[in-house]
């Protein structure tokens, strides 16, 4: 399987995809997360100029951040500086878009932009609406400063269930998942974009991988798996998801509904300790603060065995070799880990495991 890195964006990431590269390892990736952390497109301009091989991703951006046109720019932009390495993430915004305390948008939303980005990065034109006004538009200058010639990897952002995974289907991209490390869930998710994309004409360039993002903790001899050193490595992985229960825990249909005793309660805590209710308005400004960054010691007891067993990998390299096999068998083509404690270290043992 390939391997890949995703990281916030900040000062410094261009250091981190050389490294990367230097390594080997297949592509570096940065979340748009805006008012959370930095630009993603500035800092991945930055890795564009200092690599010259490995592939570079946004994951995800979403139309709820950002208008088609924008977007289209942004990217085109990116492949002026990286013909041909670029890849777009695109989703819903489910993390970025409650980070500022909104709603996601929708999937069909997400599969009117997805075509968008895919026809303006191509060169061709779209009909853009805003509000009752619609116009056709495209790239009016191309070339060296938008690169509309060489091709640019869409993928979809699919949590389990079958509405991204058709919208993939019925565009022709990949898939990208956050912590989704079941492989009968992958198997169900490339099953529902094989049958979405049924008839649906492909673009000879195109690509249909497959990404999972998750973290990565390789036991020494020894070591305690539920230790503080594996809840490091893993737990912000973990505390996404308790903080995503934890926003909508008051919806009916709540994710947190589908958790087990032991993991609400951990939900509860989580909203004690930050000092908000499910309810509050303002919860995102009490629940997001340090979102995907290495957590604080005193919330290491939140990072439940059972959600690291789930989400993230943690064994010997046996273990880990034994599972991500696992994962590849059921049509996963690479895999990203976030290095929140010492990436340098914790890329070089990714790149190792999986040579």
């Amino acid at each position: 399987m390939r391997a890949g890195v995703v990281v916030i964006a900040h000062p410094g990431a261009e250091d981190l995809a050389v490294q990367a590269e230097e390594l080997g390892l297949h592509s570096f990736w940065l979340y748009d997360t805006p008012m959370v952390h930095g630009d993603p497109f500035v800092a991945l301009g930055l890795c564009a100029k200092a690599t010259s091989r490995i592939r570079l991703g946004i994951g995800v951006t979403s139309p709820a951040l950002r208008s088609a046109p924008a977007a289209a720019s942004a990217f085109a932009s990116l492949n002026a500086l990286a013909p041909g390495r670029i890849i777009c993430g695109i989703g819903t915004g489910n993390t970025a878009r409650r980070t500022l305390g909104m709603r996601p948008t929708t999937a069909a939303t997400m599969e009117n932009f997805t075509s968008a980005l895919q026809n303006l990065c191509a060169g061709r034109t779209i009909e853009y609406r805003e509000g009752d006004r619609v116009r056709n538009v495209r790239f009016l200058h191309t070339g060296a400063h938008a690169n509309t010639a060489d091709p640019i990897e869409f993928v979809v952002a699919a949590l389990p269930g079958p509405k991204a995974a058709a919208v993939a289907g019925r565009r022709g991209t990949g898939l990208i998942s956050f912590g989704l490390l079941d492989p009968t869930a992958w198997q169900a998710l490339h099953d529902a974009r094989r049958h979405a994309a049924h008839d649906t004409p492909r673009a000879p360039d195109s690509r249909m991988d497959s990404y999972v993002v998750t973290a990565l903790h390789i036991l020494d001899e020894g070591e305690d798996p539920r230790g503080d050193a594996a809840r490091d490595a893993t737990g912000h992985i973990v505390l996404s998801l308790l903080a995503f229960a934890a926003d909508t825990a008051a919806d009916a249909r709540a994710f947190a509904e589908q958790l087990g005793p032991e993991e609400r309660e951990a939900v509860r805590r989580l909203l004690d300790r930050r000092g908000t209710t499910a309810t509050a308005p303002d919860r995102h400004t009490k629940l997001y603060p340090n979102c995907l960054e290495r957590i604080a010691p005193e919330d290491r007891d939140l990072i439940l065995p059972s959600l690291m067993d789930t989400l993230a990998l943690v064994g010997t390299r046996n273990d880990l070799r034994a599972r991500i096999t696992i994962l590849e068998q059921a049509g996963v083509d690479e895999l990203l880990i976030q290095p929140v404690i010492d990436p340098p270290t914790e890329m070089a043992q990714l790149a190792k495991l999986l040579t």
